[in-house]
C-alpha cells in the first residue's frame, strides 16, 4: 500500500516538529508549512491526502486556506483536520461551514490526533471502495440502485429526501447551510424557500426513528451527519 501524504500547516515549530515526527513514525510521508500562503502552496505541490490545517496562522488564517482549498479543483476532495486553541463551538462549527472535515481542539495529545487522522483516512478508503455505495451510521445508500436501507431495512424515500442524504452523507461531518443543500441536494434552479429544506429533514428524521439523530441541526448553520451522534458534537 502506497504511504498516505499528510501536510502539516502549523506556525508553531516546536509543535509542528512533534506531529511531524509522530506522523513519520506512523508511516506517512510528511510535508509542511508555517504560514497560511505556504499550506496553499505545498498543498497544490504536494496532493496530499490529508491537512492538519491551524486555525490560527500568519498571512492567511485557517479558515480562509481552508475556503481556497476547497475552491480549487486541485484541493478540493482534500481532506481537512483543522487545529483550533480556542474550544468554543461557533469556531468549529464555521470550520465545518467552509469545508473542514473534522477538529481537534489544542492542547491534544498527539495520540489522539493520529486517531483521528486515522478514521478520517479509514472513512475516505471505505467511500473509495465503491462510489455507487455510502455506508454510515447503519444507512447504505446504493446510489446505482437507487435504495436505502437502515441496519438491514428497506428505506422508502422520496427522490428529494434520497439527494439529501447522499449529500450529507458524502461528507459526513461537514455543516452544511440550507442554501447549499438546496443547490446540491435539490438542483440550483430548484424553487423552493430555504426552510423547505425543514420540511424535508423532519420527514427523514421521521423515517430514520430511532436513528434520526444522525442528522444533526447545527445552531445558525444548517445541518450535518454524523455516524456516531454521540461523538462529542452538539446537535
Amino acid at each position: 500500500m502506497s504511504r498516505y501524504k499528510v501536510l502539516v500547516v502549523e506556525d508553531d515549530r516546536s509543535l509542528a516538529d512533534i506531529v511531524r515526527y509522530n506522523l513519520q513514525q506512523a508511516g506517512y510521508e510528511v510535508f509542511w508549512a508555517f504560514d497560511g500562503p505556504d499550506g496553499l502552496t505545498q498543498a497544490q505541490m504536494h496532493a496530499p491526502d490529508l491537512v492538519v490545517l491551524d486555525l490560527m496562522l500568519p498571512g492567511i488564517d485557517g479558515l480562509e486556506v481552508c475556503r481556497r482549498l476547497r475552491a480549487s479543483p486541485q484541493t478540493k476532495d482534500i481532506l481537512i483536520l483543522m487545529l483550533t486553541a480556542k474550544g468554543e463551538e461557533a469556531d468549529h462549527l464555521i470550520g465545518f461551514s467552509v469545508g473542514c472535515d473534522d477538529y481537534v481542539v489544542k492542547p491534544y495529545s498527539v495520540k489522539i490526533l493520529l486517531e483521528r487522522i486515522k478514521a478520517l483516512i479509514r472513512r475516505r478508503e471505505r467511500q473509495s471502495v465503491s462510489q455507487e455505495t455510502l455506508e454510515g451510521g447503519g444507512l447504505v445508500i446504493d446510489r446505482r440502485k437507487h435504495a436505502v436501507s437502515l441496519h438491514g431495512q428497506a428505506l422508502d424515500l422520496t427522490p428529494s429526501e434520497f439527494r439529501l442524504l447522499e449529500t450529507l452523507m458524502r461528507q459526513s461531518g461537514r455543516a452544511f447551510d440550507r442554501s447549499e443543500l438546496i443547490d446540491s441536494a435539490l438542483g440550483a434552479d430548484t424553487l423552493v424557500l430555504e426552510r423547505t429544506i425543514d420540511v424535508h429533514i423532519r420527514s427523514l428524521r421521521k423515517k430514520l426513528g430511532d436513528s434520526a439523530e444522525v442528522i444533526q441541526t447545527v445552531r445558525g448553520i444548517g445541518y450535518r451527519f454524523r455516524e456516531d451522534p454521540n461523538d462529542g458534537f452538539d446537535h
